[in-house]
């Protein structure tokens, strides 16, 4: 039997059965010979599976100006999708939604702080789960242009990377050739790039290029040595199964630290000229693909501008045409922007606006709204795809229905000096940073009693404050302090009274300097008196703190303290639908829905009334709301839902 190149038991089985059979010589010969055609095709066909995996190829035709895939030419139309801005049971929709649209490839970053939460603790649960993420975009008929960092921006808390940097090695050097950063950066794609090899291209997966660190040239942090470092680093891991690119502003200039070995592309928007923009390509990649790996379909938006930004609809059509026109390869950011749930939204930092924290929302007037929702500008993109690619049968994408889960009433539980009580506080003779109390997100309370000081009109002053606080007097507020425009306080004090300083942590700088330490980072002076003695607790608000053992006082929804609400309500829709929360009668704070953070509010300043809530949030029954409220909380205490998020809104009566 051994002659028959029989492997398995069932073959041998079904041979010998054939030979029992008591049929003729002439039928077993026939059964025999067509069972041997059958196995030698699902041999065959077991070969050919493997030999493309093998034989996969993605690189560059600097000849011809193109990509090649597999030997032929490729372009690919992209658009950017971020897994950790968007619930996992969204994933496939939007990436449906993006197909239909007629893209063929998505981008997104991989983020280190979301999954090295402390050092050493990795996570890739839930929306963590970037290796199902990757899965369902090869069943989706995508490839994936990754951005494995470390540094992505992406107007993240601290650019993507851990905080705990700073509190592991507050010396360190950032996106530089230091020895102390570069063990950290090694040490977590030795974690991460054993997950993602087998999703390159050249091993089977969807992966085609990987971007070698971030823009890394457009914020004047060029460092040869480090690049080339980096280079190398993920040259290890990619070798030829992917290709490496970077991405920079499209001005020469930003393009000064582009290294042989990666190839370098730019990112503009619909305002700029894209011939200007692609010759600044020309200038560092004489031939190859013309590449735009950042085409700004919308735009960011900080607390306390006075509107959400938008990009028009005619603008970007436009300047789309004009990329497809010249053959180039694009790559739209965003085309789904989604939610900075939690803490996770960062801040841009100019030395002529100063410090400019960023909205929860990560709508970026994208093609598909924060819900995943298509738009306006999402289908007039997808009629001029069609000029060019062969759009899929796939239904259009609807905008799904809205759940208005009505008024909620919430109920005034704790201040944060009643939790005191049951905490132990750090002590300093000088005010530290969350930094050096190892806290990377939340509030931190500073407090220490007067000296022997009276006066009527004492200059509090706190050089450098980072980045909102209020102040209180005997618990009672006397001033609200922010770094950009306020740092000092005029007040009336007496010998002994509690000064307490609550400090909230807005978001850490994504770009440019990044150095950016949080709460109380200078010496704190009375009429020019430091004042010692600091006792500090730490409210990082990762989840909702324990109310357990906490004294009970009774209270009104009028208190100026900062205070935690709670409410609950019911659904008993059969389904559960995303919805948004209306924060217009709050001033400024946080909300969890079932333990979920939702993210920042800041009503009294805009242009975000509204926060996101997805139905994956929501459960069948009881659901308990918590707001966590700085200042100034409605006296009903009430919260509503709304069928619409709430951008712009007048509330200046």
């Amino acid at each position: 039997m051994g002659s028959l190149g029989i492997r398995s038991k069932l073959e041998k089985n079904v041979v010998m059965w054939i030979l029992r059979t008591k049929r003729t010589r002439f039928f077993q010969l026939v059964c025999l010979k067509t069972f041997l055609i059958f196995f030698l095709l699902l041999s065959l066909d077991k070969l050919s599976y493997r030999w493309p995996r093998m034989s996969r190829t993605f690189e560059i035709d600097r000849i011809h100006d193109t990509f090649l895939m597999n030997g032929q030419p490729f372009r690919f139309i992209s658009g950017s999708f971020h897994y950790f801005r968007a619930p996992r049971s969204k994933w496939r929709s939007i990436m449906r939604s993006m197909r239909a649209a007629g893209l063929n490839a998505l981008s997104t970053y991989i983020e280190w702080s979301s999954h090295e939460v402390t050092p050493l603790q990795y996570r890739y649960d839930g929306h963590r789960d970037f290796e199902l993420f990757f899965r369902l975009a090869t069943e989706e008929d995508l490839y994936i242009l990754l951005r494995p960092g470390p540094f992505i921006c992406s107007e993240r808390d601290f650019g993507g990377l851990p905080v705990w940097l700073l509190s592991e090695s507050p010396n360190i050097v950032l996106r530089r050739n230091d020895p102390k950063y570069q063990f950290y950066v090694t040490r977590w794609f030795q974690q991460l790039f054993p997950k993602l090899q087998k999703y390159l291209y050249g091993n089977g997966g969807p992966i085609i290029l990987v971007q070698v660190e971030n823009e890394y040239g457009s914020d004047e942090n060029c460092d040869p040595n480090h690049a080339i470092w980096l280079r190398d680093l993920l040259s290890s891991y990619v070798q030829d199964k992917a290709v490496l690119y970077s991405t920079d502003g499209a001005f020469e200039d930003f393009l000064a630290c582009t290294v042989d070995g990666v190839y370098a592309t730019v990112d503009f928007t619909s305002f700029q000229n894209t011939n200007a923009s692609f010759q600044a390509q020309r200038s560092v990649e004489p031939r190859g693909p013309l590449v735009n790996s950042e085409f700004y379909t919308g735009w960011l938006t900080h607390w306390q501008d006075p509107f959400v930004e938008v990009v028009p609809t005619e603008e970007v059509i436009k300047s789309l045409r004009e990329i497809l026109n010249l053959g180039a390869n694009v790559n739209m950011y965003m085309f789904y922007g989604g939610t900075n749930f939690g803490f996770t939204s960062g801040a841009n930092y100019k030395v002529e606006n100063g410090y400019e924290p960023s909205l929860t929302s990560y709508d970026y007037d994208s093609p598909l709204n924060e819900a995943g929702d298509p738009t306006e500008k999402y289908f007039a993109i997808r009629n001029l795809l069609g000029n060019y690619v062969q759009l899929p049968q796939l239904p259009l994408p609807k905008a799904s229905p809205k759940g208005n889960y009505g008024e909620v009433v919430l109920k005034a539980q704790y201040s944060i000096f009643e939790l005191t009580t049951n905490m132990l506080p750090v002590l300093s003779e000088q005010p530290l940073s969350f930094e050096a109390l190892f806290q990377s997100t939340g509030f931190v309370l500073y407090e220490t009693l007067i000296p022997n000081i009276a006066c009527e009109y004492c200059l509090l002053k706190i050089a450098k404050l980072h980045d909102f606080a209020n102040v209180f007097l005997d618990e009672q507020i006397v001033a609200q302090l922010y770094r950009i425009f306020q740092t000092n306080a005029s007040l009336m004090v007496k010998p002994n009274q509690k000064l307490s300083i609550f400090v909230e942590n807005m978001g850490h700088v994504n770009q440019g300097e990044i150095y950016d330490f949080k709460g109380i980072l200078s010496q704190v002076t009375l009429r020019g008196q430091v004042l010692t003695d600091w006792e500090m607790y730490k409210f990082p608000m990762d989840r909702i703190p324990s109310f357990e053992s906490v004294a009970r006082f009774e209270r009104t929804n009028s208190s100026n303290l900062p205070m935690f609400f709670t409410g609950s309500f019911e659904i008993h829709h059969s389904q559960l639908l995303d919805t948004f929360l209306d924060m217009r009668s709050w001033s400024k704070g946080v909300v969890f829905i079932n333990g979920h953070n939702l993210g920042r509010y800041w009503s009294k300043k805009g242009p975000q009334y509204s926060l996101y809530v997805p139905s994956d949030f929501l459960r069948q029954g009881l659901n308990n709301i918590v707001v966590f409220e700085l200042f100034n909380a409605p006296e009903n205490g009430l919260v509503q839902f709304s069928t619409q998020p709430i951008f712009n809104y007048d509330n200046s009566e």
